[in-house]
């Protein structure tokens, strides 16, 4: 890859700008400063400084992200923080996109990557890949039985559409785990109105078989290896 292009990608300035700080004597490569743009590099091999930063690429990049209540499941928003407000710089250097978003006052599990064919596979319909959601109830649910009926909610255009069967995995006075393979616009909180119960608190445990680190504090986030990965979208 040429060291223009990389650095470019990574948000360090445009191409233009590249070049000009590489004839400023700002970029070096394996303890060289270079004074061509167009050179290549191996940025999984090759030491890579940036105006005395060094310069990591990851051509996959997955991240788990304990989100906490408050923020936006969005990469910008004019009015209210996101999750990417939490991201440290190094992270904000590649274009993460969120696979499956949670509601601004939902909290729990989220996934960020710059691999497109991995959110697709996290969140298209017919994938059937299963989130996992812990539920808590302002009363009592005494009638958790009715989520298994057949269901129509409105998804986030207003347009009528038939609800997959859940999963009830346990259900508690006002507190209930379930798992859903859809992801529509607010569909667990939905479906609880539904049947008459109104969600003080939602919390997404797991997608697939990947389950939240718990000792992940609110608002932090870390990498996922090959295995963690394969998790998300295991059949």
């Amino acid at each position: 890859m040429r060291i223009d292009k990389l650095l470019s990608d990574l948000k360090y300035g445009t191409r233009k700008e590249i070049k000009a700080f590489i004839k400023q004597g700002l970029v070096s490569v394996n303890d060289t400063v270079i004074n061509d743009a167009s050179l290549h590099v191996d940025p999984n091999k090759d030491h890579i400084i940036f105006d005395q930063e060094h310069v990591v690429y990851k051509e996959q990049l997955v991240l788990m992200m304990h989100k906490p209540s408050g923020y936006l499941s969005a990469n910008y928003d004019l009015h209210d923080q996101t999750v990417f407000d939490l991201l440290e710089a190094s992270y904000k250097r590649y274009d993460l996109n969120i696979a499956g978003r949670l509601d601004k006052d939902a909290e729990g599990l989220l996934i960020l990557t710059n691999d497109g064919s991995l959110i697709h596979q996290i969140i298209h319909p017919k994938k059937e890949i299963y989130k996992t959601y812990e539920v808590i109830t302002k009363a009592p649910i005494d009638n958790i039985e009715d989520l298994l009926k057949p269901m129509t909610l409105l998804d986030g255009n207003n347009q009528p559409y038939r609800v997959s069967k859940p999963i009830l995995i346990n259900t508690n006075s006002n507190h209930a785990v379930i798992k859903i393979s859809e992801g529509k616009f607010h569909q667990v909180k939905r479906m609880f109105n539904a049947i008459g119960h109104e969600v003080i608190k939602l919390k997404r445990l797991a997608i697939n078989e990947l389950e939240l680190d718990e000792t992940l504090e609110e608002g932090s986030v870390r990498e996922l290896n090959q295995q963690e990965i394969e998790l998300l979208i295991k059949k």
